[in-house]
Order: structure tokens, then C-alpha cells, then sequence
């Protein structure tokens, strides 16, 4: 894909500049340095993405599945070609190691692979009603437009965790990514271009200031579904803005994840797993360990182990292939995970590991701190970097207490015993527990949370269901 239409929005089947004429400037945070300047969506230009896509929708919708699965198969191959390429942007715009950028492009790519398959599967009913007096059809029909909205710390594992179940209900989208990493959003598009996508199907946006294109963009008529992921302030606002409208939401929202160490959990494994809990994608994932909560017994040697093995760790550019921990994504993303720990420190906690940043990059150490009072601002906040807040506890009713004591229910952690960790896992308020294992995404299983971490559900079959509505038919016996 030329280096020209990386920079460009993409909008009903061509790549063009934005109708201002303006850009923006794309940083690299691991110096500071300007990549390349984007393109700056127009409202004016957001409303014709929009225009496209409801002109493509009648068309696609009618496609048949088994042509919209081996589109999606396509692009799968594709990407599969070019995951190297791939990561090397996501490195250089996001700042991650590549090793974690490698390993993002794989599991992007595993959801154009998944519902290329799932297209061809989509259920429906038919069923005499209880009284006998008509049959039931149900059938399930793409929703229509749909705005997907994607966040800067898997530029590529969000845009086709959405992209693929929205083409593959036969929906067409605009795709807003975050400012901080449109390249790697473009490159998945021109992936979709290449594998046939039609014109008016797949629209690239990167509007600024975002809010007012957003906002116009949710009030009209043509958009039936919104999918956002990213921070739980930002969408409760966009939840306010989607009910002027009613347009359909699935909202993957912040996460504060507990990681819990029960008394008697193996350790070899229990630090295995809690570094990639913690440290995959440098900590900035929703999906990340928090707070670390320790049963006292173990609380030392846990503490001991888990900083030995960051102090192992080499931080540096993410282009320097050998190195285990990148950038943040911007100079402001560092600075705040500094002063949560800075204020920790303020409120009792005590560094045993790192607490170091660069002024040169946008590098923070890894860092353990310990004496982490519960309920402390690090506690009650999506840290998003490389930071292990610990916490001792005596009981398991506490530690669960403790576990649920937060507005989030995206995603949690237990090690210990597997019957034990079992019972616990079904006592913590989360949409996902990860038993004795510390990575539990995968495209065939629903990923999603509860409370304000969230709305609906995205992979698995289920993920298909948010961008279709069930239509029921009665029909004479």
C-alpha cells in the first residue's frame, strides 16, 4: 500500500484529502518526532462517509453470506502477508515493543478469519406458536450504518474486532480511529480495499475536533449502531448523544482489573501469569491487571519474584526489537501514570521496583509498589502503564470484597487451587475471569463487561448479534 494513502480518509471508495486541506501531525513517542501529518476530517466530510455507507447498505446487506465471508477470508490473507509492516506502524505511532505489536497484528487478524466464517451462520426460527394458530419466523437482518469507534492501544485489534462482524452481518461502517494512531487504521481499509470490499462499505474518518463530527454523525437517520471502545467517561457521553436517536450501543469501556493470589497458589505459575496479565501491551489494555491483591502468606515472596522478573526487563524504542517494554503512547500518558504513583507513594505506598520515567520518550519503568492502601487513587484508577499495585489480605471474603468494591466489572484474575479459584471466580462481578492463566482474549469467545465497563459483547457468535435485529414474521398455518 503506497505511503500516500496512509495518510488519507478513505470515504466511498476513494482515498482523498480532507475538505479543508488541513492535517495533523502523527507523533512517534519514542522521541518525540513527527512521523507524518494525517488528513483532517471535515464534518462535511463525515456526513458523506455516512452518505456512502447508507447508499452501500441495501446492496451488501443482500450480498450472500458465503461472498461476505471470503471477503473477510481475503483480507485475512492479506493482513497475514503484511503482519510485519503492519506492526512496524503500530511501533512506530503507538510506541509498543514490536514483540507486542507483532502479537496484536496475529490476534487482529484471527477476527477477519472468525467471522469469515461466522457470515455463513447466522441463525434464525421457525416454530408453531403455542396456541397453533400461526407459525413463527424469526430471522436476523444486518442493523444498517454503523459508526465503530476504536482507541489508540490496539489500533488494529479493535478496528477488526468490529469491522469484521459488522460486514459480516452485512452492515456498512465508518471507522473513526484515535488520532494517536490513523495509520495503522488506514492500512487495515486498504487491506479491505484490496480484498474487494464494495464501494460505500468500509469509510475512513479522523475528524478534529472529534466531538462535533460524532455528535452529527450519531443524529443522522442512516446510523443504527455505534460501537465504541475506549474510556467509560467518554462513553457515557456518547451514550447521552446515541439516545437523541435510540441508535443501538455496544460499549467496551474502561476496565480496573484485580489480580488475586490465593493462599496456596502455585507461584512459578502465579508469576508466569500475572506478568503477562500486567505487562502485555506495556499495561496500556483495558484488559490489564490493576491491583494486585496478595494473600498475606505469599505477599513477600510474590513481591520478590514479580520485581526480580520487571528488573529483567528491557525498555527502549519498540523499533529496537529486543527490547520487552516500549513507549506510552504520548508524553501525557506517562506523565499521569508518574503521578499515580507519585501520589501513592503520598497515601503510603512504597516503591520496591522502577518508578522511573525519560524525558527523552515517553518511557516509564516497570515498577512495583507495595503497602497500597485499598481504596487509594491508584486502586480506583485505570493505571494503563506498566505499574503493579500490590495489596495483602487475610481472607477470601475480604479479597473478594475488595475485588468487587469498584464501578468497572470488565475482566479479572484469580491463582490459586483450581476448585477454590473456581468458586471465587464465580463470586467476582466481571464479565471475564482468567483462572490460573493470565490472557484470556480470543475471537471465539464473547469479550465484554459488566457494570460501567460496558454494553454487549464483541467476538465470539455473540459479537455478530450486535450489528443485527431480530425480525419476527407470523405466518398462517
Amino acid at each position: 500500500m503506497s505511503e500516500s494513502r496512509l495518510t488519507q480518509l478513505f470515504i466511498d471508495g476513494e482515498w482523498r484529502s480532507g475538505g479543508s486541506g488541513e492535517t495533523f501531525a502523527v507523533v512517534d513517542p519514542s522521541d518525540f518526532t513527527e512521523i507524518a501529518q494525517f488528513a483532517v476530517a471535515t464534518e462535511e466530510d463525515c456526513v458523506a462517509a455516512v452518505d456512502a455507507a447508507e447508499r452501500a447498505f441495501e446492496d451488501w446487506a443482500l450480498t450472500a453470506p458465503r461472498e461476505r465471508g471470503e471477503l473477510l477470508r481475503s483480507a485475512f490473507e492479506i493482513m497475514r502477508q503484511e503482519r510485519e509492516e503492519i506492526a512496524d506502524t503500530i511501533v512506530r505511532e503507538n510506541g509498543k515493543a514490536f514483540a507486542d505489536a507483532l502479537t496484536e497484528v496475529d490476534y487482529a487478524n484471527e477476527f477477519f478469519r472468525w467471522f469469515s466464517e461466522e457470515a455463513v451462520r447466522i441463525s434464525g426460527d421457525y416454530r408453531l406458536s403455542p396456541r397453533g394458530d400461526k407459525r413463527i419466523l424469526v430471522s436476523r437482518e444486518p442493523i444498517g450504518v454503523s459508526l465503530l469507534i476504536t482507541p489508540w492501544n490496539f489500533p488494529a485489534a479493535m478496528a477488526t474486532r468490529k469491522i469484521g462482524p459488522a460486514l459480516a452481518a452485512g452492515c456498512p461502517v465508518v471507522l473513526k480511529p484515535a488520532r494517536e494512531t490513523p495509520f495503522t487504521a488506514a492500512h487495515i481499509v486498504g487491506i479491505l480495499e484490496r480484498a474487494g470490499v464494495p464501494r460505500g462499505v468500509v469509510n475512513l474518518v479522523t475528524p478534529v475536533p472529534t466531538g462535533p463530527a460524532v455528535s452529527r454523525m450519531l443524529h443522522m437517520p442512516a446510523v443504527r449502531k455505534l460501537s465504541f471502545t475506549g474510556s467509560t467517561e467518554v462513553g457515557r457521553l456518547l451514550l447521552h448523544e446515541a439516545a437523541d436517536t435510540v441508535v443501538s450501543s455496544s460499549m467496551e469501556l474502561g476496565g480496573n482489573a484485580p489480580l488475586l493470589v490465593l493462599e496456596g497458589a502455585d507461584l512459578d505459575s502465579t508469576i508466569e501469569g500475572a506478568l503477562v496479565a500486567k505487562m502485555r501491551n506495556g499495561g496500556s489494555a483495558c484488559t490489564a491487571a490493576n491491583r494486585f491483591y496478595v494473600h498475606r502468606s505469599l505477599h513477600d515472596e510474590f513481591v520478590d519474584r514479580l520485581s526480580r522478573a520487571l528488573d529483567g526487563y528491557r525498555v527502549g524504542p519498540g523499533r529496537d526489537r529486543g527490547n520487552d517494554l516500549g513507549a506510552l503512547v504520548s508524553r501525557g500518558e506517562r506523565d499521569k501514570v508518574a503521578q499515580l504513583v507519585d501520589r501513592a507513594v503520598d497515601e503510603g505506598a512504597r516503591i520496591v521496583q522502577g518508578g522511573g520515567s525519560a524525558e527523552d520518550g515517553a518511557f516509564y519503568e516497570p515498577t512495583v509498589v507495595v503497602d497500597v492502601p485499598h481504596g487509594s487513587e491508584i486502586n480506583r484508577t485505570e493505571i494503563f502503564g506498566p505499574v503493579a499495585a500490590v495489596v495483602a489480605f487475610d481472607d477470601v471474603d475480604e479479597v473478594v470484597r475488595m475485588a468487587n468494591d469498584t464501578e468497572y466489572g470488565l475482566i479479572s484474575y484469580v491463582f490459586g487451587e483450581e476448585r477454590e479459584a473456581m468458586r471465587v471466580a464465580h463470586r467476582l462481578d466481571a464479565g471475564m475471569v482468567g483462572v490460573n492463566r493470565g490472557v484470556l482474549s480470543d475471537p471465539a469467545a464473547p469479550f465484554g463487561g459488566m457494570k460501567q465497563s460496558g454494553l454487549g459483547r464483541e467476538g465470539g457468535s455473540e459479537g455478530i448479534l450486535e450489528f443485527m435485529e431480530e425480525k419476527y414474521i407470523g405466518l398462517p398455518v
